[in-house]
């Protein structure tokens, strides 16, 4: 074990064993080489030490989500977004179902806004909250979602006034993630819920691929949580879990397919922009989708012990 300058978030241990180097194997923005590292007492993985955040600004591409164009192959990809996002969207809405919560629903890290345009269509009062100016201008012109850009720590909205709040892959990003927890506490109303969802470093990929699985992506992830390091974090900040599911449709079988072919992954040619013909992309696109299609058994099968490639939480304030 060593000695490391920054606490353990969980539990506070200077004490952690090194895990392996790794550099951005999906949106090569970077042949930097960084430090995974594990807690040596609570287990939980991080980045030892993180990039600076000017440097870190840098590993973010400006086209770093999702925007449809005209061409066959985004209309193609759309579409399957919508499909896979209905996993998420009957998520949300159960959740909001059980509460006596009647403020909107937030969703911080909203991108393009994909998401919010499927829950307003469902009758559901919709936020959006976003770093990047373009993604949240993106998600007001076309899902019709209302959307700033800002950090949740620093949101312009009144305390108390929010009935839902998402957070869909945020956490995992942050160097402080606590920030964000003791905000959307005080933004909810007292029976609103939280939903996050973050990469699950207890699953079966990861144990079977290492620095391969897609859900590390260094050095954009600052922390690898398992279900129980986020249930605590949870509970630190005075949430208390209401329930939660470790397989996502969007998520599960698309990170398997990733971690196996990064060089077909669709956001990842996007982002690195590499030139192909319309018939290039989308056959690239279908033969991703085929091996999407491919890893899903195995990806419901390690949900169904609990050890699925997300964990996605409903919590309510204690």
């Amino acid at each position: 074990m060593s000695a490391c300058p920054g606490a353990c978030l969980i539990c506070g241990s200077a004490r952690f064993a090194p895990l392996f180097t790794a550099s951005d194997r999906l949106y090569h923005t970077t042949a930097k080489l960084f430090s995974v590292v594990r807690c040596g007492d609570c287990g939980l993985i991080r980045l030892h030490p993180p990039p600076a955040p000017d440097e870190l600004h840098r590993y973010y591409p400006d086209n770093y989500w999702f925007a449809p164009d005209s061409s066959a192959a985004s209309r193609l990809e759309e579409a399957y977004r919508r499909l896979v996002l209905r996993d998420h969207v009957r998520f949300a809405a159960q959740a909001i179902a059980h509460s006596r919560a009647h403020g909107p629903l937030l969703d911080a890290g909203c991108g393009g806004g994909l998401f919010l345009g499927m829950m307003r269509q469902r009758g559901v009062r919709v936020l959006g909250l976003d770093y990047s100016r373009e993604a949240a201008a993106i998600a007001w012109r076309r899902q019709q979602a209302p959307a700033v850009c800002a950090t949740l720590d620093a949101a312009p909205f009144r305390a108390g006034s929010i009935g839902a709040l998402t957070m869909f892959h945020v956490l995992e990003h942050l160097y402080d993630p606590r920030a964000y927890l003791t905000a959307a506490r005080e933004l909810l109303e007292p029976d609103g819920r939280l939903i996050v969802q973050v990469p699950n470093a207890a699953c079966w990929q990861f144990r079977l691929l290492g620095r391969r699985w897609n859900g590390v992506d260094v050095p954009r992830h600052i922390f690898d949580f398992r279900g129980r390091d986020m249930e605590m974090l949870l509970h630190g900040c005075g949430f208390e879990v209401v329930r939660r599911k470790y397989f996502s449709l969007r998520d599960n079988p698309a990170g398997l397919a990733s971690s196996l072919a990064h060089w077909l992954d669709p956001m990842a040619r996007r982002v690195r922009r590499i030139r192909e013909s319309g018939g290039t992309r989308l056959a690239k696109d279908l033969a991703y989708l085929a091996l999407v299609a491919a890893s899903l058994p195995f990806t419901v099968l390690e949900a169904a012990f609990g050890a699925g490639s997300t964990v996605m939480i409903e919590a309510r304030r204690r």
